[in-house]
């Protein structure tokens, strides 16, 4: 079973074969890496989801690599979040009548 990792504060210049070089340190295994993209721009948006084989590889690495540096930049690593679920509010609906 994987488990997901959230990188924050990545260079923008940071590629998805140097992330991975960097999590599979130290015999880990890495499953994915993705850097996520603006959508209207197509750059990154200097965050990145990294997929480890199993919680212990997981674990290291969030140990191994929190607070340390990767293309000039402080890495901030943490296991990633559930996504919180939209209220409803708002949702992207006009709700407003049509006359």
């Amino acid at each position: 079973m994987t488990t997901k990792l959230y990188v924050g504060n990545l260079s923008y210049d940071s590629t998805e074969d140097a992330i991975s070089q960097a999590f599979a340190q130290d015999s880990r295994t890495v499953s994915n890496v993705t850097v996520v993209l603006d959508r209207e721009t197509g750059r990154p948006r200097g965050f990145a989801f990294v997929e480890m084989d199993s919680e212990e590889d997981a674990r290291a690495a969030i140990e191994a690599l929190d607070g340390t540096e990767l293309g000039g930049r402080t890495l901030r690593v943490s296991e990633a979040q559930q996504r919180r679920s939209n209220s409803g509010f708002g949702g992207g609906r006009d709700n407003r009548r049509k006359w």
